[in-house]
Protein backbone atom coordinates (compact mmCIF):
# COMPACT_ATOMS: atom_id res chain seq x y z
CA UNK A 1 0.00 0.00 0.00
CA UNK A 2 2.79 2.33 0.94
CA UNK A 3 4.56 1.67 -2.39
CA UNK A 4 1.38 2.46 -4.26
CA UNK A 5 1.02 5.77 -2.40
CA UNK A 6 4.63 6.67 -3.13
CA UNK A 7 4.16 5.78 -6.77
CA UNK A 8 1.01 7.90 -7.00
CA UNK A 9 2.77 10.86 -5.36
CA UNK A 10 5.70 10.49 -7.71
CA UNK A 11 3.37 10.37 -10.73
CA UNK A 12 1.67 13.57 -9.54
CA UNK A 13 5.04 15.32 -9.27
CA UNK A 14 6.01 14.20 -12.81
CA UNK A 15 2.66 15.33 -14.19
CA UNK A 16 2.98 18.71 -12.46
CA UNK A 17 6.46 19.22 -13.87
CA UNK A 18 5.28 18.34 -17.37
CA UNK A 19 2.43 20.80 -17.05
CA UNK A 20 4.79 23.55 -15.91
CA UNK A 21 7.22 22.73 -18.74
CA UNK A 22 4.36 22.81 -21.24
CA UNK A 23 3.25 26.19 -19.93
CA UNK A 24 6.82 27.48 -20.13
CA UNK A 25 7.22 26.24 -23.72
CA UNK A 26 3.94 27.86 -24.66
CA UNK A 27 5.10 31.21 -23.25
CA UNK A 28 8.41 30.97 -25.12
CA UNK A 29 6.62 30.21 -28.38
CA UNK A 30 4.30 33.17 -27.83
CA UNK A 31 7.33 35.41 -27.37
CA UNK A 32 9.16 34.04 -30.42
CA UNK A 33 6.28 34.22 -32.90
CA UNK A 34 6.32 38.04 -33.31
CA UNK A 35 10.10 38.02 -33.67
CA UNK A 36 10.01 35.31 -36.33
CA UNK A 37 7.19 37.03 -38.19
CA UNK A 38 9.10 40.30 -38.19
CA UNK A 39 12.22 38.60 -39.54
CA UNK A 40 10.27 36.88 -42.29
CA UNK A 41 8.45 40.08 -43.14
CA UNK A 42 11.70 42.05 -43.33
CA UNK A 43 13.33 39.43 -45.56
CA UNK A 44 10.27 39.33 -47.80
CA UNK A 45 10.18 43.10 -48.11
CA UNK A 46 13.89 43.15 -48.94
CA UNK A 47 13.35 40.56 -51.65
CA UNK A 48 10.28 42.27 -53.10
CA UNK A 49 11.46 45.87 -52.90
CA UNK A 50 14.97 45.63 -54.31
CA UNK A 51 15.98 49.11 -55.55
CA UNK A 52 15.49 49.57 -59.27
CA UNK A 53 18.70 50.87 -60.82
CA UNK A 54 18.98 52.89 -64.01
CA UNK A 55 20.63 50.02 -65.88
CA UNK A 56 17.58 47.86 -65.15
CA UNK A 57 15.24 50.14 -67.06
CA UNK A 58 17.17 51.36 -70.11
CA UNK A 59 19.40 50.20 -72.95
CA UNK A 60 22.32 52.59 -72.42
CA UNK A 61 25.88 51.38 -71.87
CA UNK A 62 26.62 51.63 -68.15
CA UNK A 63 29.75 51.61 -66.04
CA UNK A 64 31.23 52.56 -62.69
CA UNK A 65 34.26 54.25 -61.22
CA UNK A 66 35.83 53.05 -58.00
CA UNK A 67 38.67 53.71 -55.58
CA UNK A 68 39.81 52.50 -52.18
CA UNK A 69 36.65 54.07 -50.72
CA UNK A 70 34.66 51.05 -51.93
CA UNK A 71 36.94 48.67 -50.01
CA UNK A 72 37.18 45.16 -51.36
CA UNK A 73 35.28 44.72 -54.60
CA UNK A 74 33.91 41.26 -55.44
CA UNK A 75 34.62 41.37 -59.14
CA UNK A 76 33.17 37.94 -59.83
CA UNK A 77 29.79 39.43 -58.89
CA UNK A 78 30.35 42.74 -60.69
CA UNK A 79 31.18 40.77 -63.82
CA UNK A 80 27.67 39.31 -63.77
CA UNK A 81 25.98 42.73 -63.74
CA UNK A 82 25.20 45.07 -66.63
CA UNK A 83 28.30 47.16 -65.97
CA UNK A 84 30.43 47.23 -69.13
CA UNK A 85 33.34 49.44 -68.08
CA UNK A 86 35.07 50.70 -64.96
CA UNK A 87 37.41 53.61 -64.30
CA UNK A 88 39.70 52.83 -61.38
CA UNK A 89 41.47 55.48 -59.33
CA UNK A 90 45.22 55.16 -59.71
CA UNK A 91 46.73 58.32 -58.29
CA UNK A 92 46.15 61.79 -56.87
CA UNK A 93 48.41 64.80 -56.99
CA UNK A 94 52.14 64.22 -56.89
CA UNK A 95 52.50 61.34 -54.45
CA UNK A 96 49.25 59.60 -53.63
CA UNK A 97 48.65 56.09 -54.98
CA UNK A 98 45.33 54.39 -54.42
CA UNK A 99 45.91 51.39 -52.17
CA UNK A 100 43.55 49.12 -54.14
CA UNK A 101 44.45 50.24 -57.65
CA UNK A 102 46.72 47.38 -58.66
CA UNK A 103 44.38 44.66 -57.43
CA UNK A 104 41.25 46.32 -58.82
CA UNK A 105 42.83 46.72 -62.23
CA UNK A 106 44.10 43.15 -62.45
CA UNK A 107 41.05 41.37 -61.09
CA UNK A 108 38.49 43.62 -62.75
CA UNK A 109 40.05 42.97 -66.14
CA UNK A 110 40.01 39.21 -65.54
CA UNK A 111 36.22 39.21 -65.14
CA UNK A 112 35.53 40.82 -68.48
CA UNK A 113 35.13 44.45 -67.41
CA UNK A 114 36.76 47.02 -69.71
CA UNK A 115 39.03 48.94 -67.35
CA UNK A 116 40.70 52.32 -67.43
CA UNK A 117 42.62 54.39 -64.90
CA UNK A 118 42.12 57.90 -63.57
CA UNK A 119 44.17 60.58 -61.86
CA UNK A 120 42.76 63.19 -59.47
CA UNK A 121 44.31 66.48 -60.54
CA UNK A 122 45.75 68.91 -57.96
CA UNK A 123 46.24 72.32 -59.64
CA UNK A 124 48.90 73.56 -57.20
CA UNK A 125 51.14 70.50 -57.59
CA UNK A 126 53.82 70.60 -60.29
CA UNK A 127 52.52 69.04 -63.50
CA UNK A 128 55.62 66.95 -64.22
CA UNK A 129 55.49 65.45 -60.73
CA UNK A 130 51.84 64.49 -61.18
CA UNK A 131 52.55 62.99 -64.58
CA UNK A 132 55.33 60.87 -63.12
CA UNK A 133 53.08 59.67 -60.33
CA UNK A 134 50.30 58.72 -62.75
CA UNK A 135 52.37 57.11 -65.50
CA UNK A 136 54.27 54.86 -63.11
CA UNK A 137 50.94 53.30 -62.11
CA UNK A 138 48.90 53.64 -65.30
CA UNK A 139 50.87 51.46 -67.70
CA UNK A 140 49.60 51.50 -71.31
CA UNK A 141 49.77 47.72 -71.72
CA UNK A 142 47.33 47.24 -68.84
CA UNK A 143 44.64 49.61 -70.11
CA UNK A 144 41.49 48.90 -72.09
CA UNK A 145 40.32 52.51 -71.97
CA UNK A 146 42.02 55.88 -72.44
CA UNK A 147 43.16 57.50 -69.17
CA UNK A 148 40.76 59.82 -67.37
CA UNK A 149 41.64 63.03 -65.51
CA UNK A 150 39.40 63.87 -62.56
CA UNK A 151 38.95 67.66 -62.36
CA UNK A 152 37.04 68.82 -59.30
CA UNK A 153 38.99 71.63 -57.64
CA UNK A 154 40.77 74.84 -58.58
CA UNK A 155 43.06 74.52 -55.57
CA UNK A 156 42.19 78.09 -54.66
CA UNK A 157 43.50 79.48 -57.97
CA UNK A 158 41.45 81.89 -60.03
CA UNK A 159 39.97 80.46 -63.22
CA UNK A 160 42.75 81.74 -65.50
CA UNK A 161 45.55 80.37 -63.32
CA UNK A 162 43.70 77.12 -62.83
CA UNK A 163 43.14 76.60 -66.56
CA UNK A 164 46.78 77.41 -67.31
CA UNK A 165 47.85 74.76 -64.79
CA UNK A 166 45.36 72.18 -66.07
CA UNK A 167 46.12 72.61 -69.77
CA UNK A 168 49.84 72.16 -69.20
CA UNK A 169 49.11 68.86 -67.47
CA UNK A 170 46.71 67.68 -70.17
CA UNK A 171 49.33 68.35 -72.84
CA UNK A 172 51.84 66.24 -70.90
CA UNK A 173 49.36 63.39 -70.55
CA UNK A 174 48.45 63.50 -74.23
CA UNK A 175 52.09 63.52 -75.26
CA UNK A 176 52.98 60.58 -73.01
CA UNK A 177 50.06 58.32 -73.98
CA UNK A 178 49.84 59.66 -77.55
CA UNK A 179 46.08 60.08 -77.20
CA UNK A 180 43.85 62.58 -75.46
CA UNK A 181 42.52 61.64 -72.03
CA UNK A 182 38.88 61.60 -71.06
CA UNK A 183 38.04 64.48 -68.71
CA UNK A 184 35.73 64.11 -65.71
CA UNK A 185 34.13 67.06 -63.94
CA UNK A 186 30.87 68.24 -62.40
CA UNK A 187 28.30 70.21 -64.38
CA UNK A 188 28.49 73.24 -62.09
CA UNK A 189 32.30 73.19 -62.03
CA UNK A 190 32.38 73.00 -65.82
CA UNK A 191 29.97 75.89 -66.25
CA UNK A 192 31.98 78.07 -63.89
CA UNK A 193 35.56 77.30 -64.95
CA UNK A 194 35.76 75.24 -68.14
CA UNK A 195 32.91 76.31 -70.41
CA UNK A 196 34.09 76.58 -74.01
CA UNK A 197 37.69 75.71 -73.12
CA UNK A 198 38.00 71.93 -73.48
CA UNK A 199 36.11 71.20 -76.69
CA UNK A 200 38.99 69.00 -77.94
CA UNK A 201 38.31 66.43 -75.25
CA UNK A 202 35.67 63.81 -74.55
CA UNK A 203 34.05 64.49 -71.19
CA UNK A 204 32.19 62.70 -68.44
CA UNK A 205 29.90 65.06 -66.55
CA UNK A 206 28.60 64.43 -63.05
CA UNK A 207 25.07 65.64 -62.36
CA UNK A 208 22.91 63.78 -59.88
CA UNK A 209 19.44 64.58 -61.20
CA UNK A 210 16.80 62.74 -63.17
CA UNK A 211 17.37 65.05 -66.13
CA UNK A 212 20.31 64.59 -68.46
CA UNK A 213 22.91 67.33 -68.05
CA UNK A 214 22.95 70.30 -70.43
CA UNK A 215 26.01 72.54 -70.13
CA UNK A 216 25.81 76.30 -70.55
CA UNK A 217 27.82 76.18 -73.79
CA UNK A 218 25.63 73.27 -74.98
CA UNK A 219 28.66 71.19 -75.91
CA UNK A 220 28.45 67.48 -76.54
CA UNK A 221 28.72 65.17 -73.51
CA UNK A 222 30.17 61.69 -73.91
CA UNK A 223 29.22 60.17 -70.55
CA UNK A 224 26.91 61.17 -67.73
CA UNK A 225 27.68 60.17 -64.14
CA UNK A 226 24.12 60.15 -62.91
CA UNK A 227 24.57 59.03 -59.31
CA UNK A 228 27.13 58.88 -56.55
CA UNK A 229 24.92 56.59 -54.50
CA UNK A 230 24.36 53.64 -56.78
CA UNK A 231 24.11 50.08 -55.51
CA UNK A 232 25.71 47.13 -57.26
CA UNK A 233 26.09 43.45 -56.52
CA UNK A 234 29.72 42.93 -55.56
CA UNK A 235 30.30 46.40 -54.13
CA UNK A 236 29.65 47.27 -50.49
CA UNK A 237 28.04 50.63 -49.93
CA UNK A 238 27.60 53.29 -52.58
CA UNK A 239 29.26 53.37 -55.98
CA UNK A 240 29.42 56.02 -58.73
CA UNK A 241 27.54 55.00 -61.87
CA UNK A 242 27.63 56.50 -65.34
CA UNK A 243 26.33 55.83 -68.82
CA UNK A 244 26.99 56.90 -72.38
CA UNK A 245 24.98 59.79 -73.80
CA UNK A 246 23.28 59.94 -77.18
CA UNK A 247 24.98 57.86 -79.85
CA UNK A 248 28.33 57.64 -78.07
CA UNK A 249 29.75 54.15 -77.70
CA UNK A 250 32.46 52.36 -75.75
CA UNK A 251 34.75 52.14 -78.77
CA UNK A 252 35.37 55.90 -78.49
CA UNK A 253 37.23 55.28 -75.24
CA UNK A 254 39.31 52.37 -76.48
CA UNK A 255 43.00 52.71 -75.64
CA UNK A 256 45.08 52.67 -78.83
CA UNK A 257 47.96 50.34 -78.15
CA UNK A 258 51.30 50.52 -79.94
CA UNK A 259 54.14 48.06 -80.34
CA UNK A 260 56.78 48.08 -77.67
CA UNK A 261 54.70 49.77 -74.98
CA UNK A 262 55.05 48.64 -71.39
Amino acid sequence: MKNKEQHAAFSEIIAERKQKQGTMNHKIIRLLIPILLTAVSTTTRAQIFQPVECEDTCTHIHGIDISHYQGEVFWENVGETKMTYCYIKATEGGDRIDARYENNLKVGHSYGIKVGSYHFYRPRTEQEVQLQNFTVQCKPSEQDLIPMIDIETTGGLDTEEFCDSLFKFLELVEHYYRQRPLLYTGANFYNKHLSGKIDRYLIMVAQYTEQEPVLNDERDITLWQYTGKGSLHGVRGYVDKSRFMGNHRLRELKFRHRKGEE
